[in-house]
């Protein structure tokens, strides 16, 4: 019995069962299905790793492996997640649901030599290098090479549209909304990246097996991705639904049936560039492609087509030009604090002003300041 890894993999499963329990009792949305569905895969792959490490495979051979059908299981849920959370779409089609089915398939299949080939007894022998029969462990390594196998190249297909469900979800906040950080799910991205981290690493732990060698900071794998996952259910828990408003096809996918003309392009920019810099409606925190839209009598993919074609950017690139202009302005000229010049010109969100005044100026509003402060000197 590993006692160390069997205290973090208890603890594990003691959170997921936790995060299962306020999920289940939070309002019944799609996006909360697909989580729970999540969860409850993740506490089958940590049920698997504590029967091997409390131990209790020599009580329950059968069990040893078991897990890895359904651990292939968590890159179509995590990406189902993202659908149900960040598409337009409103639901996922049977297709979909048969093509994830094909992994667990694949990887029942490669098992089966090892699963129904070999007697509890003999699958117990592999356990001690003194009593393994040298045939059978090259079949059980075998298997669980080609196991891992499929798990990674099935899982890098789902992490991969996932990736691509969140970067459309991104682009079209960003063809619509000044203000994206609330409805962007940021924390996805970053949390996708470390889980594929850790089943990288799961994969590469078979190296040693194969090789001989050591590899010590494997050891350190149970509490990164104990960490992992405590991050991901806090954060998905506190994820807040999206309306309907929040979602949609970013405007080079969808299908346009006409474009406007150079003149009417041009006509459009005028307005626009007018009324971001006489009536500043830039300082509107809550500004949207729908109020600008109002606000000068011109339809929402007249708008985009403009931004995107004529002007090449898009609505918030654009709007954040003019709340950076003039934070530059309120920077050299007065002694405000930073925090209240942020609010001032737009930005509601430290973070996003950070990012989006040193991607314009290459500072930092801080240091802008300093830098300005010693050239008028």
């Amino acid at each position: 019995m590993d006692v160390l890894d069997t205290v973090i993999y208890s603890g594990m499963w003691g959170a997921i069962l936790l995060a299962l329990v306020q999920a289940v009792n939070k309002p019944k949305q799609p996006q909360t299905t697909y989580l729970i569905a999540l969860l409850f895969l993740l506490l089958i792959h940590v049920s698997g790793e504590l029967v091997i490490y409390t131990g209790a495979y020599q009580y329950f051979p059968a069990l040893v492996g078991m897990q890895m059908p359904v651990r292939i299981l968590l890159g179509p849920a995590l990406f189902f997640y993202a659908s149900a959370t960040m598409s337009p779409s409103l639901s996922i089609s049977k297709k979909s649901y048969a093509l994830a089915m094909i992994g667990p398939v694949v990887a029942i299949l490669v098992m089966l030599p090892f699963a129904i080939g070999f007697t509890s007894a003999e699958k117990l022998a592999l356990a001690d290098p003194a009593t393994r029969n040298p045939e059978h462990f090259k079949v059980a390594l075998y298997t669980c090479v080609a196991n891992m196998l499929v798990f990674m190249v099935f899982n890098a297909f789902y992490f991969i549209k996932a990736l691509q469900v969140h970067a459309k979800h991104r682009q079209q906040l960003m063809e619509r909304f000044a203000e994206i950080q609330s409805r962007s799910l940021d924390w996805f991205r970053i949390m996708l990246m470390l889980w594929g981290i850790v089943w990288l690493c799961y994969s590469l732990s078979y190296i040693p097996t194969l090789t001989g060698w050591k590899l010590p900071w494997l050891k350190l794998l149970p509490l990164f991705e104990a960490v992992v996952l405590l991050a991901f259910a806090q954060l998905a828990l506190n994820q807040p639904i999206l309306t309907k408003e929040d979602k949609g096809e970013p405007v080079s996918a969808q299908t346009r049936s006409a474009t406007l003309s150079l003149d009417k392009m041009d006509a459009i920019s005028d307005e626009l560039k007018n009324i971001m810099s006489e009536q500043q409606l830039f300082m509107d925190e809550e500004l949207s492609l729908n109020k600008l839209s109002k606000a000068i009598s011109v339809s929402e993919n007249h708008i985009s087509e403009t931004l995107s074609q004529r002007l090449k950017t898009n609505f918030f690139q654009f709007v954040n030009g003019y709340r950076v202009a003039a934070a530059e302005i309120l920077l050299q000229e007065t002694d405000k604090r930073v925090s209240t010049i942020q609010y001032e010109v737009g930005f509601n969100s430290k973070s996003t002003f950070n990012t989006a005044f040193k991607k314009a100026t290459g500072l930092t509003p801080s240091l802008y300041r300093k830098q300005a402060t010693l050239v008028t000197r």
